[in-house]
């Protein structure tokens, strides 16, 4: 079981048990469902996955590693109505339309949504076709890893929060961001009265800082409270009007005082938007997957390296895991399989793909050992859920480079050169490093030899058959995670 359940009540492990009961007796005499939940942190391709996994079953992708669908054994698969009507629904139609009409980036997860896809299969095994209905309803979350950051903070008690906090902003990488904040806070005496507009400085400028330190230039992962990024229907409302303070001392807070009132705040956060969270999505979960833009943090630095181990630790931690039994089951949800996937593999040359997995498993080795995962498989993946480039050759003197062909984005830039957004380009991304450990050694504190040329490239022109027929997107190993995560379910 993961360490996330020393942090739910009795009263709240009950509510989980009620809602798991209530949904499965609803589901009992009908076609098996499996949720599977997709996050990661800011732009790593959640919105794609899901397109680009929805697109490849419906149309009928080329996913020679997914069985099902190699055997031949997939008769259909299509979208019904999800089950969850207060849950938005994850606009699979709008971002295809994206994708492929207008070749453009859909917007980003700012929310939580949902998606039901049905599909309909024959067993491999004679058994299983005796008692198998040959169906599977495959709910689909998708939520932003920024709110699964919060759920450690139920462990933690106002001081606690102030104290990890305000030492995190004091690290290198952090200090100059944290500036404003950390000056306003040293200055805001906690014993002095309640405050309005003081508290409101200080949430903005807290605001402020979590903001600048996930711009590409330090690409930093760990960043709670998530919704004071994403604040959604709560921007302005109290339970987001808070902030870390510099506390001496284990001294209570006193009634009407600045402490009181942040310490009141933040315990209304964990009540009225991480609790909730957690018990009615992340509690729901049998599979999951966390998406990683590894390409960002290495192009940011070992700082920014290890900040993303630290954040994918915190994300593992979160998971109720195991095998549930028979019994069990109908009183609770776990998650068996977990993928961690590091995406954009498109923009590397295929000789660098295996050096980027084994990169991101190292990261997710020691979050693993950390978040103590044992009873779940966790697997570890270089992707691209839609691939926006090809590989080539050029040459450079009496050398051939390899160079990947795509083209880049309306402003984006290699040297002088600025890309018009129709044009294509070779672009020769470099090498990762050969020796992993070079990636989380701080030179300098910036990323050393081994920053990569990173542009962000348009989504691909689809390919048509003969008879006209678009075809499905392409990917990198995109068939290797749904075999990972949907494969048992349909053999």
């Amino acid at each position: 079981m993961s360490g996330l359940a020393s942090l739910t009540s009795f009263t709240d492990e009950a509510r989980i048990a009620l809602d798991t009961l209530t949904g499965r007796a609803a589901t009992l005499f009908s076609q098996p469902s499996l949720r599977l939940g997709v996050t990661g942190l800011s732009r790593a391709g959640k919105t794609v996955f899901i397109t680009a996994l929805v697109h490849n079953l419906i149309h009928g992708g080329r996913l020679p590693l997914f069985d099902a669908r190699k055997s031949g054994r997939i008769a259909r698969a299509g979208l019904e109505q999800q089950p969850d009507d207060a849950v938005p629904r994850f606009q699979y139609e709008d971002h295809v339309e994206a994708l492929v009409n207008a070749r453009i980036w859909p917007d980003s997860t700012r929310a939580i949504s949902e998606l039901r896809l049905t599909v309909e299969y024959e067993s491999a095994s004679g058994w299983n076709r005796m008692f198998s209905s040959g169906r599977l309803a495959i709910d689909i979350v998708d939520y932003p890893g920024e709110w699964l950051l919060d759920l450690p903070l139920l462990g933690k008690d106002f001081r606690q929060f102030s104290k990890e906090t305000v030492d995190l902003a004091a690290l290198p990488v952090r200090a100059d961001l944290a500036a404003a904040w950390r000056d306003l806070a040293a200055s805001a005496d906690p014993t002095a009265d309640a405050d309005e507009m003081t508290a409101r400085r200080l949430a903005e400028a807290f605001a402020g800082y979590l903001k600048a330190c996930k711009l590409d230039e330090r690409a930093l992962s760990t960043l709670p409270p998530g919704r004071f990024l994403m604040p959604g229907d709560l921007d302005g409302s109290p339970a987001l009007t808070f902030s870390p303070l510099v506390l001496d001392g284990d001294r209570p807070a006193q009634p009407g005082s600045l402490h009181a009132m942040m310490e009141r705040r933040y315990e209304a956060y964990k009540t009225h938007v991480v609790k909730p969270f957690f018990r009615e999505h992340i509690a729901r979960l049998d599979r999951q997957i966390v998406l990683v833009d590894a390409l960002q943090a290495l192009n940011a630095g070992p700082w920014a390296m290890a900040d993303l181990e630290r954040a994918l630790g915190e994300i593992l931690a979160c998971f109720r895991i195991g095998r549930g039994g028979f019994l069990t089951d109908f009183f609770s949800h776990r998650i068996d399989r977990i993928l961690v996937a590091a995406t954009k593999a498109d923009h590397l040359h295929h000789e660098s793909h295996d050096r980027l997995q084994a990169i991101v498993k190292r990261i997710a080795d020691r979050a693993v050992k950390r978040a103590d995962l044992t009873g779940a498989e966790v697997d570890v993946l270089a992707m691209a859920a839609v691939r926006v480039t090809r590989e080539g050759t050029v040459k450079h003197g009496r050398e051939e480079l390899p160079v990947i062909i795509g083209t880049p984005l309306k402003g984006e830039t290699i040297g002088d050169e600025v890309f018009d957004g129709k044009t294509e380009t070779a672009v020769f991304p470099g090498d990762l490093p050969g020796r992993i450990e070079s990636a989380f050694e701080t030179v300098s504190g910036d990323a050393g030899e081994n920053a990569i040329r990173f542009v962000r490239f348009r989504p691909p022109k689809l390919e048509r058959a003969a008879d006209g027929m678009t075809l499905s997107l392409p990917h990198i190993r995109l068939d290797r995670a749904m075999q990972f995560l949907l494969g048992d379910r349909l053999a």
